[in-house]
């Protein structure tokens, strides 16, 4: 019982300083592939690059210290971070204050929703997530997220579209227009180092060698290069317009919002009182108020993306200090700088003094020293209603993505894998991270593989990883300052490269085409919805269960005969001739409300096709279970094949279906000599009083092929 709440006092019995030495190694290995990697992911998510560090130090730890996995690597991850920069878009702007508190009440409500499944043993819930609605979506996924790391990469601002494929085309007409080439040399310098060192050595630690190499070179050549200036510094009256402009625009949507906000008590009383006239008269300024702030989001929109396509050029004056004109409008004479320079707009009205200009690649910037405080999420009701549709879907995709990392390790270790325990260590370790901080984690594959490589024997690598982010966390964090955005982007576009699983469709095709359907529809469906991600997994879902209720409502019911291995089998499958007076019918499915229509289909369909049928015997080893409606139809069928001058026997039934017999007294409706323990008894039994003695062979006493088989 202890070793079931405190898994981790199992990891003592034969533990050696050797065992140690093996875990400390491969912890601090983990670590330095996972601080550069979190920074992207949590950049991913919408998060400040450094969040990424505060869901790196907790979660592995409790995750191996209550987990089941000794193995298995928790922390941020790509498909979650995607799914958690989804879920919040709508409620507010990624990196904003309002973004990262949603954020980490997203990971305790997935981390509530995770432990309640482990501790109620439910972790069998995952299975609703089939193996081709996952590789549906992982693809999709991995598309997504590559490509939403080109504006990064090509060094560009966009807004966001209804759209993701929208919002895509946007960035490529951005770096059209303007691609920031020291910015994307960058990136595309850290893709090679990382591609290269992989196939040249797998044990190389390709990401943190590329991040330490970029980051050198990037303060080397002051790749970041900032002015803050006047906006009388920018010597273009139509900027000078523009800025004023998206200023009105953007100062117009608080001023909506406070107003939408003093219509809520009017909405909730008029509501209480039920009086339609008050009803409708709040609904008709809330809907005029919907309007004025679309007009605003537009028209600020407009406004937003004609400031960011501006090209400066910088030109010293004789003072010493820049002015700014648009590219191609400098004085003849004048002395530039050589830089092109881009304005900074965020979804806030510019400060008119204080215009923020870049003149070179953008950088992770100050990352806070130490560890965060740790305080308990604040319990908004109806931000947890909101949310807890997508905590229920992240839960369940970071639970099935750690569990098969887990159970492809344990295939390799020997070690025994218990879900629903991991379902506690995931659950916990998402909970107790949200204290802390954290967004969302699950377990990695890659930083997996990587402590698994690394010689890991049990969690204690995971608590050296722990130890080592906190180390980092409080020493090492002015080191990022110069770390490239781009770079960061390269570790999200090599990372999920591994995701990308063409083979998945042709082999769930192969499997069963339906299968193979479902994952492409679930591919095409994410892509087309995103960024609301949900509705491709969503359809995925509803279409597998579909697929299931159909199967289980038409379960195969085969007719079978006599075949050369001595064995009886589908007659329509291996072209056999089928006996004219007995018909052995084999139902393959449970027998409940769904189908019990379709087994009497079925025999009465072969009751009107076989004009010399005198007897029909039930191969019932293939019905695992039966209710109360296929209970009521069997007794019917009794009756109907009876009634008709038939007879009718059961062989090889099962325990299950057995008590359900004697329980409603169905077995001495069809009479204990009318069941048999198999096939072979039951036509011993009943074959010579039905069979036509003409002397020709039997298709059930001996193999009888149709012509032309």
């Amino acid at each position: 019982m202890l070793l079931r709440i405190f898994p981790f006092l199992g990891w003592f019995s034969g533990y050696d300083m050797a065992k140690l030495r093996a875990d400390a190694i491969a912890g601090l290995t983990v670590a330095l592939v996972l601080i550069p990697q979190s920074m992207a992911y949590a950049q991913l998510a919408g998060m400040p690059p450094y969040y990424g560090l505060y869901a790196s130090f907790l979660p592995p730890l409790v995750a191996a210290l209550f987990g089941s996995s000794r193995q298995l690597a928790t922390g941020p991850v790509a498909v979650v971070s995607l799914m958690t920069s989804a879920s919040l878009a709508p409620l507010a702007t990624a990196g904003s204050e309002g973004y990262i508190a949603y954020a980490i009440l997203l990971a305790l409500l997935v981390g509530v929703f995770q432990f309640l499944l482990g501790v109620l043993r439910l972790g069998l819930v995952v299975n609703f997530l089939s193996h081709p609605v996952v590789n549906g979506f992982t693809n999709a996924g991995a598309l997504i997220i590559a490509s939403s790391q080109l504006s990064k990469m090509f060094g560009v601002s966009v807004d966001d579209a209804e759209h993701y494929y929208e919002t895509i085309a946007r960035v490529v007409a951005a770096a059209w227009h303007h691609t920031h080439w020291p910015t994307f040399i960058m990136g595309a310098a850290a893709f090679a180092i990382m591609f290269g060192l992989k196939k040249l050595n797998p044990r190389i630690p390709n990401v943190l060698v590329a991040v330490v190499l970029t980051t050198l070179v990037s303060w080397a050549i002051g790749f970041e290069h900032n002015a803050t200036v006047d906006l009388a510094a920018i010597r273009s009256p139509q900027v000078t317009a523009d800025v004023a402009a998206f200023n009105k625009a953007a100062s117009a949507l608080p001023e909506i919002a406070a107003r939408r906000a003093a219509l809520t008590p009017r909405e909730d009383a008029a509501k209480a009182s039920g009086d339609p006239s008050a009803i409708l008269a709040v609904e008709h300024d809330l809907a005029l108020l919907d309007l004025e702030k679309s007009a605003a989001q537009r028209e600020a929109g407009l406004y937003r993306a004609k400031l960011r396509a501006y090209l400066l050029t910088g030109v010293t004056g004789t003072d010493g200090s820049l002015g700014f004109y648009e590219k191609g409008a400098a004085p003849a004479d004048a002395k530039t700088d050589g830089r092109t320079w881009i304005l900074r707009v965020g979804n806030s009205p510019l400060k008119t003094d204080k215009l923020l200009l870049i003149g070179g690649g953008q950088v992770v910037g100050v990352v806070p020293s130490g560890l965060p405080s740790f305080t308990i999420p604040t319990l908004d009701i109806k931000a947890m209603l909101r949310l807890l549709p997508f905590a229920a879907i992240i839960s369940l995709l970071g639970f099935m993505e750690a569990i098969s990392i887990a159970k492809a390790m344990a295939a390799k270790t020997g070690q025994r894998l218990d879900p629903n325990q991991e379902l506690i260590g995931q659950g916990l370790a998402n909970i107790l991270g949200a204290v802390g901080k954290s967004y969302p984690a699950s377990g990695s594959f890659s930083r997996s593989a990587v402590n698994l490589q690394a010689g890991a024997v049990t969690g204690f690598s995971s608590v050296f990883t722990s130890a080592t982010v906190v180390i980092a966390l409080f020493f090492f964090t002015p080191l990022l300052y110069n770390l490239p955005q781009s770079v960061l982007a390269a570790v999200i576009m090599m990372a999920v490269i591994g995701l990308l699983n063409a083979t998945g469709f042709i082999h769930a095709w192969k499997a069963q085409w339906y299968d193979g359907a479902i994952s492409i529809i679930t591919f095409v469906a994410t892509l087309a919805f995103a960024p609301h991600l949900d509705k491709g997994i969503m359809i995925g879902v509803t279409l597998s269960l579909l697929v299931f209720l159909y199967k289980s409502m038409r379960p195969r019911v085969a007719s079978l005969s006599l075949t050369e291995d001595s064995a009886y089998r589908d007659a329509s499958v291996f072209k056999l001739a089928e006996c004219p007076f007995v018909a052995v019918v084999r139902f393959d499915g449970t027998l409940f409300f769904a189908n019990a229509s379709f087994l009497e289909d079925q025999i009465t369909e072969r009751m009107q096709t076989g004009k010399k049928l005198k007897h029909i015997i039930l191969a019932a080893d293939g019905i695992n279970d039966m209710d109360a409606s296929g209970e009521e139809a069997l007794s019917l069928l009794v009756d109907r094949v009876r009634s008709a001058g038939l007879d009718i026997s059961l062989c090889g039934v099962k325990e299950s279906v057995m008590d359900v017999m004697k329980r409603t007294h169905l077995l001495e409706h069809i009479g204990e000599d009318h069941l048999y323990p198999d096939l072979g008894q039951a036509l011993c039994a009943v074959h010579k009083d039905s069979w036509h003695t003409s002397g020709e062979s039997c298709p059930l006493t001996s193999v009888c092929r149709l012509p032309g088989a």
